[in-house]
């Protein structure tokens, strides 16, 4: 098991349990490019040089500076930066509690996995870890670490045969832009009831459980074979042409032809179109090309 990334205690009124931090993400990309010169072909490598005289300064020479004044600077050693007096660099007191639900997703920024420091602290930690699971709540509290403060949640897994605790940095409000000026730019519409209910269905019907395997990089997949083809001196892989859409035809009576279809016959995929009717503007479906070429070889 790696390094914890963060080791402390987590506090709730008089009960304190220690706890150790480890990031529940890791960066799985395996195409790694560096900066290379175009005409050597040799890596650029950078350097830190002083503003005056661009003389190279080493990394022991460096240390933060304040501008309180323009090119005026307080110098601050690292060593006064550790030093600095923060409760929260030690401890993360839990100081309220939400229903999980109240959390708007645009708050979280990265996910921990929480675990106890060592046996003796493994009682306090399970009675918590199933409190929180049972009430479906996360605690709120703040963490220092890597040079400032975070809003932190802690809250049982979603799996409730984990038995640890998930960890969950969050942003504050200040750093969220304002929803409200960019979609005071959306036109408010009415809605057709029957388009709504429609597309409720097909919600429905496009609707299972959630399985992270299954979406995969294809970027990741598309640099490795361009690395290879460089390697191997062949021709670089080109874009695939994107299939031409076809004919745009009504929501309803796509819907219609999905409902009668037998139920062990695949049904096509009903993608949203583009062009509304001039009679009724709204929802509207694409008629896959495959289905389209097959009409028309029947009809021949």
């Amino acid at each position: 098991m790696a390094r914890p990334f963060w080791s402390g205690h987590i506090q709730i009124s008089l009960v304190s349990f220690g706890v150790k931090l480890f990031p529940a993400v890791e960066a799985k990309s395996e195409i790694r490019f560096h900066q290379i010169s175009r005409k050597t072909g040799e890596r650029v490598r950078h350097q830190k040089v002083s503003a005056s005289d661009e003389e190279p300064v080493e990394n022991e020479d460096i240390v933060k500076g304040y501008e309180y004044s323009k090119g005026e600077y307080i110098q601050i050693e690292p060593s006064e930066i550790a030093e600095l007096r923060i409760a929260s660099r030690s401890a993360i007191e839990l100081l309220q509690f939400v229903d999980l639900e109240e959390l708007d997703p645009a708050f979280f920024e990265k996910p921990y996995f929480v675990l106890p420091e060592n046996d003796a602290q493994s009682d306090a930690f399970a009675v918590v870890q199933k409190a929180l699971q049972q009430t479906r709540k996360a605690g709120l509290g703040k963490i220092a670490v890597g040079g400032r403060e975070h809003v932190i949640a802690i809250s049982a897994p979603s799996d409730p045969k984990l038995a640890g605790l998930m960890g969950y940095f969050l942003r504050y409000a200040e750093e969220l832009r304002n929803a409200g000026d960019y979609f005071s730019e959306v036109k408010t519409r009415k809605v057709d009831d029957d388009q709504l209910d429609l597309a409720k269905e097909l919600i429905r019907r496009k609707t299972k459980p959630f399985d992270p395997k299954i979406f995969t990089d294809d970027y990741e997949v598309a640099l490795h074979e361009l690395v290879d083809a460089k390697l191997k001196h062949i021709p670089l892989p080109k874009q695939e042409a994107t299939a031409p859409r076809g004919k745009v035809i009504d929501l309803m009576d796509a819907l219609r032809r999905s409902v009668k279809e037998p139920p062990e016959k695949k049904k096509p995929v009903a993608r949203a179109g583009v062009g509304a009717a001039k009679e009724k503007p709204g929802l509207r479906l694409i008629q896959p090309r495959s289905r389209a070429a097959e009409k028309r070889r029947k009809s021949a």
